[in-house]
C-alpha cells in the first residue's frame, strides 16, 4: 500500500498547500492522513484525497472558516449548495457593510469631522400615532423599515389624512435590546389600527440635517452628540428622526433627514 501513497511533502506540492497546512488539517480531522508511520511519524496521503485537499485550499482562499469547510466536505451535494449559498449571502452582507464604511470615510475626507452644522432651538410637544418594536442595535435599520411599512398601511386602512413627515424614535443608549418606534401626526380622534398615540414633550433640542443614505446617519449623530457634550448638556430619549425626503421620493444620495436630540442641563 505504501507504494500507492504520497509523502506529505509531495502531496502538499501537488495540492498547492504547505506541509504545515496539511498537518494542521490532519490535527483538526479535516483532512486526515491515511497512514502515519509509527516510528517516524511521517504522514502519507492517497491520490484520491487530492480533490478534497484542493477544495479546502480553494475555499480557504475565499476566507471560509475551517468549520464551514468541514461541514461542506461532509455534506451531500444538495446540502453543500445550501451551505455555499449561505456563505455567499454572508459575504455579500460583509461587502455591503464595507462599502458603507468606505462611503462614510470618503464623506469624512471631503467634509471633515464632524462635518455637520448643529443648531439649537426649542421644539413644541409632538403627538404621534406610532408602531413600536424591540430589537438588537444591529437590526434597527431593518426593523425601522418594517415599522414604516406597518404605519403607512395602518394610515391607509383607516383613510387618515396624516401630516408628513414620518418620524422615527430611537434610544440615546444602544444597549442589547433597543425600543424603537415609527409614527406620524394624525388628526385628533383618528385611531389607525395597530398604532398607539404617544406625546413627546417639548423643550430645548440640538438638531442637524443629514443628506444621503440612512447608513451614513452615524456621521450626523457623531456631530450632534459631540456638540451636546461639549456644551455640558445631557441628551434625552427618544432621539427623533424626521424623514423629510424619503425613499421613493429621491435617489438615495438625496434623502433628507432631520435629526433632533432633546437636551437638558447635566446635574453632574
Amino acid at each position: 500500500m505504501r507504494n500507492d501513497l504520497l509523502t506529505i511533502g509531495r502531496f502538499a506540492r501537488l495540492c498547492r498547500l504547505s506541509v504545515k497546512q496539511l498537518r494542521h488539517y490532519d490535527e483538526l480531522g479535516l483532512l486526515a492522513a491515511v497512514q502515519v508511520d509509527a516510528a517516524s511519524g511521517y504522514r502519507y496521503y492517497a491520490p484520491d484525497q487530492a480533490r478534497d485537499a484542493l477544495t479546502i485550499g480553494l475555499l480557504r482562499e475565499m476566507d471560509l472558516p475551517l468549520t464551514v469547510i468541514a461541514e461542506i466536505l461532509a455534506a451531500p451535494p444538495p446540502s453543500r449548495a445550501r451551505i455555499l449559498r449561505a456563505e455567499r449571502d454572508r459575504l455579500a452582507e460583509r461587502v455591503r457593510r464595507d462599502r458603507t464604511r468606505m462611503d462614510m470615510l470618503e464623506r469624512l475626507a471631503e467634509g471633515g469631522l464632524p462635518g455637520y452644522e448643529v443648531t439649537w432651538g426649542s421644539e413644541p410637544p409632538l403627538e404621534l400615532a406610532v408602531s413600536r418594536t424591540v430589537c438588537a442595535p444591529a437590526e434597527i435599520g431593518q426593523r425601522a423599515g418594517e415599522r414604516v411599512g406597518l404605519v403607512l398601511a395602518a394610515l391607509q386602512a383607516a383613510g387618515v389624512a396624516w401630516e408628513p413627515p414620518l418620524w422615527g424614535l430611537y434610544p440615546v443608549e444602544l444597549e442589547d435590546r433597543a425600543e424603537i418606534a415609527v409614527g406620524a401626526r394624525v388628526p385628533e380622534g383618528a385611531e389607525p389600527p395597530g398604532l398607539v398615540r404617544t406625546v413627546l414633550p417639548g423643550g430645548p433640542v440640538a438638531e442637524t440635517l443629514h443628506t444621503g443614505p440612512y447608513a451614513q446617519l452615524p456621521l450626523a449623530y457623531n456631530a450632534l452628540f459631540a456638540a451636546v457634550h461639549e456644551r455640558g448638556l445631557r441628551p434625552r430619549a427618544p432621539v427623533r428622526e424626521a424623514y423629510l425626503v424619503g425613499p421613493g421620493e429621491a435617489p438615495e444620495e438625496e434623502l433628507l433627514t432631520r435629526l433632533v436630540i432633546p437636551v437638558e442641563e447635566d446635574p453632574a
